[in-house]
């Protein structure tokens, strides 16, 4: 099992702190994040808090609150302790997903950490290599949507491939010209989001719309109802699961056993739960691809090791940040992204 790889590693941490990260969105709205560091042994580990709150981040700067996190541990052990503190501090977080985001910070933080003070990196550990990885760009359409912001994506690279948010807005002429591309690769129906600002209800109309427009795409987190489910007869291979998926116990409670996952590491809390859902999926022929959470520093780089070790010519939604700006301007990488040439701990550069 994967995780038996990286169970016994041993880890010292002397001390931590903490970075608030800040930029505006290509999806309008400004993100924040807070990149975690732990120093041990005379090196630093370093993992990204992905809520997607960014008053939790502000509270979480300006706390008095010291976490009880030095010590020796074996990366279990430390794990283990991740279990019992209460990084929001006595509050309620707004949305129960985001303790495992946090959590995953620091134990992402604490794994890069413990494979550096093992003077290895985690295709070493693992036993595998770093291949390379196959990005998407995930965008929203202008409003009203036309589909201009995946044409001029193409006229600047004509090998860009996309992973898309419909919403009810979208017209048959929008979804034509987007096929026409052939670039289209996943379409996110945001079905599984109960209040966010990015929730798309079920919408049969819309939902046939997007089967029948993109006949070989991938279709993401749809609301399944007595309306909706019928439509998806005969589809079922081409449906991939995201916001739901954060453990093999989540897997195993989906409506049908999937093809396709989408692998979001914060999602899951632990590496554990992380390593176990992927042994699941490869024991059970389930193909997988990387997802993003608008990482603004070292979680991007860790998404794109984990995607580059276990799913690298999959579609993944883990584009370099700077497809991410509001108006990405000068060269940007291109598909695939090159593995690194000299990888330590959990970093991917």
């Amino acid at each position: 099992m994967l995780y038996d790889h990286v169970a016994d590693l041993d880890l010292t941490i002397d001390t931590y702190d903490l970075d608030q990260r800040e930029r505006d969105t290509s999806s309008g709205f400004t993100r924040a994040t807070t990149v975690i560091s732990l120093h041990g042994g005379g090196e630093v580990g370093q993992g990204e808090d992905v809520t997607y709150d960014n008053d939790a981040h502000y509270s979480l700067r300006d706390s008095s609150t010291e976490f009880d996190l030095t010590g020796q541990y074996t990366f279990d052990e430390f794990s283990a302790h991740l279990a019992e503190v209460d990084f929001f501090d006595g509050e309620s977080p707004g949305q129960s997903i985001f303790r495992n985001y946090r959590r995953w910070a620091f134990e992402s933080a604490a794994l890069d950490l413990a494979l550096k003070q093992a003077d290895t990196n985690l295709a070493a550990c693992l036993g595998r290599t770093y291949d390379p990885v196959r990005f998407v760009v995930s965008t929203r359409l202008a409003d009203p949507p036309t589909g201009d912001r995946v044409i001029d994506w193409l006229d600047r690279n004509p090998d860009l491939e996309f992973k898309l948010d419909p919403t009810s807005e979208w017209t048959t002429d929008v979804v034509e010209r987007l096929a026409e591309t052939e670039a289209v690769q996943t379409l996110d129906l945001k079905g599984q989001y109960h209040g966010t600002t990015v929730d798309q209800p079920a919408d049969p109309e819309l939902y046939q719309q997007v089967i029948g427009g993109f006949p070989n795409a991938l279709i993401e987190d749809p609301e399944l109802n007595e309306e909706t489910r019928p439509l998806f007869g005969g589809h079922e291979a081409r449906v991939t699961w995201d916001y739901p998926i954060r453990s093999v116990e989540t897997v195993k409670d989906l409506p049908w056993e999937p093809d396709w996952l989408n692998i979001k590491p914060s999602r899951f809390g632990s590496v554990q739960s992380l390593f176990e859902t992927i042994d699941y999926c490869r024991d059970h022929d389930i193909r997988m691809f990387g997802g993003g959470q608008f990482e603004l520093d070292v979680g991007r780089e860790h998404i794109h090791a984990v995607a580059s070790l276990f799913y690298p010519d999959a579609p993944n939604d883990v584009a370099p940040k700077a497809y991410n700006d509001p108006d990405p301007s000068g060269e940007l990488p291109s598909s695939p992204l090159a593995p690194p040439t000299s990888p330590r701990g959990f970093e991917w550069e």
